[in-house]
């Protein structure tokens, strides 16, 4: 059964970074597109950033310059760097493929706050 495990979460000031990681196990990693989403307060979970196997990077709009998504298919791990943080990033974020496949893990809880 694949596991997600997110961590790397923090109390940040506005303009602040965060390097968030989410460790695999179980799964045929390499092949799968990952994911990074997201659920501020009050709100429905988004799809941050994706990465295929081979590295190709997409974002959403609302992270575009700002967040970087990276993996190490060694290591089975999918990285989200975070720059220029703003108090609307407040939320639990979580990496699963695109489609959710996997069971969500808890997640890594994001605070932007001066």
């Amino acid at each position: 059964q694949v596991q997600l495990v997110e961590s790397g979460g923090g109390l940040v000031q506005p303009g602040g970074s965060l390097r968030l990681s989410c460790a695999v196990s179980g799964s045929t990693f390499s092949l799968t597109t990952m994911a990074w989403f997201r659920q501020g307060p009050g709100k429905q979970r988004e799809l941050v950033a994706q990465v295929t196997g081979g590295g190709a990077p997409n974002y959403a709009d609302f992270v575009k310059g700002r967040f970087t998504i990276s993996r190490d298919n060694v290591k089975k791990t999918v990285y989200l760097q975070m720059n220029s943080l703003k108090p609307e990033d407040t939320a639990v974020y979580y990496c699963n493929t695109v489609a959710g496949r996997f069971k969500w893990g808890q997640g890594t809880q994001v605070s932007v706050s001066s």
